[in-house]
């Protein structure tokens, strides 16, 4: 039988602070309460019936592990007789030690199976902090249901709030085209760009040509006129 069981150890240390032993503290620990399986249930099922108050978005934890731990010791003081009572801080560190396990047992349920887990906690743990979201609020609404207030809100007729229609956008002067005709159209005038640019250049060395030939024709005329005027 394998038991998989998680044990978490709060870090008291603080760097760069002196730490304190007061006759307080010093009290504390020789009293210090010990975990027996029934104390345990008995903050399994206190923890798991105030899961939805732990729940809340908004809440004070440190106001709730005190009435836990207040519950608990109620429960301790009826089943055991006992001189040490549970503080809000241990009953807060046993939970986190609890949930630690409770989480690595499930993976092993979810691996081999729930028949693999033989941790006594787990199954209670498991349908309560085993359900999600969407079961809770299900749950949640079907007590309700059966209320005053639950009823008058199903009796009451609500009025649907219908989406505003968008503005109607103005139609675009071009309507779109496909990419590759796109890209066709682009290619193309590039290829116009590129055949003006041919043509541009063929005209200035045109011109140049035609501008050289004429120098070369003008100095050979001088050339040939100059003899006759020495004569």
């Amino acid at each position: 039988m394998e038991v998989i069981e998680t044990i978490v150890i709060q870090n008291t240390e603080v760097e760069g602070k002196e730490t304190v032993v007061s006759s307080m503290d010093s009290d504390r620990a020789k009293a210090e309460f010990i975990w027996t399986l029934r104390a345990t249930w008995h903050l399994v099922n206190t923890r798991l019936e105030m899961d939805p108050a732990f729940d809340q978005p908004v809440c004070k934890k440190k106001k709730l592990w005190e009435l836990l731990a207040e519950k608990v010791n109620a429960k301790l003081r009826e089943s055991e007789v006992t001189d040490v009572t549970v503080k809000a801080y241990e009953c807060d560190l046993k939970w986190r030690n609890m949930l630690a396990t409770y989480r690595k047992n499930g993976e092993r349920a979810k691996r081999l199976g729930a028949a693999s887990v033989h941790w006594e906690f787990f199954k209670a743990m498991d349908e309560v902090l085993g359900k999600s979201r969407e079961e809770v609020e299900a749950e949640r609404r079907a007590k309700l249901g059966g209320t005053k207030v639950g009823k008058a809100i199903a009796s009451k007729k609500f009025t649907p709030i219908l989406p505003t229609p968008p503005a109607t956008a103005p139609r675009p002067a071009r309507p779109p085209q496909d990419v590759l005709q796109l890209y066709m159209e682009l290619q193309e005038r590039k290829m116009n760009m590129w055949a003006q640019q041919k043509a541009l250049e063929e005209k200035k060395i045109e011109a140049i040509n035609n501008l050289a030939q004429a120098i070369s024709s003008l100095a050979q005329k001088d050339g040939t006129q100059t003899p006759k005027d020495g004569r």
